[in-house]
């Protein structure tokens, strides 16, 4: 057991074999400073706005993502719009219960598998989504205004570059 003299050793989130960068410090540390403090904070103002540019279509920034993935065509079940959209299958179905009692889901049994529980969108589903594209660009653009092309397009390199990392870190994490 420490003393307080013994220095705990903390965890680290570096995977072996990874170069990790040392631009913060403990001693210095500031949120204001922080590119993840940032990140966060720039999405949580997109959402707002995203939030509100919905608001007439009766949609909420939560039920944009899996409204739009069914209409995509990438997820067909809830296992797999959960997965999609990061969130655990339970959170997913409340979410699902709130977009079938707005009439733009519908989940229909499958005739293959008893088991399955199959998504599709209802037509005004399918007109809902066909609307989110344009108000993300609307928002989306309206956060990057000032912006150059070449800086927009580093921009998602670096941002690219940022979630390689964290996947890389999450699948080490997992490996313990």
């Amino acid at each position: 057991m420490p003393t307080s003299t013994t220095p705990v050793k903390k965890p680290s989130v570096k995977p072996a074999g990874v170069e990790v960068a040392s631009f913060y410090a403990a001693e210095t540390y500031t949120p204001a400073d922080s590119v993840g403090h940032m990140m966060r904070l720039s999405l949580s103002l997109m959402a707002q706005s995203i939030e509100h540019k919905l608001e007439p279509t009766g949609l909420t920034n939560a039920q944009w993502l899996p409204l739009y993935k069914l209409h995509l065509g990438v997820a067909t079940t809830v296992a797999e719009l959960a997965r999609e959209c990061n969130h655990d299958a339970g959170s997913m179905t409340r979410l699902l219960d709130r977009l079938e009692a707005k009439d733009l889901c519908r989940r229909v049994r499958s005739s293959d598998d008893r088991r399955v529980v199959n998504l599709e969108l209802t037509d005004a589903g399918r007109a809902a989504a066909e609307d989110i594209p344009a108000i993300l660009s609307d928002v989306q653009n309206a956060y990057l205004a000032g912006f150059s092309h070449a800086e927009w397009t580093a921009l998602k390199g670096y941002l690219s570059r940022i979630l390689d990392n964290a996947k890389t870190l999450q699948v080490a994490a997992d490996k313990k």
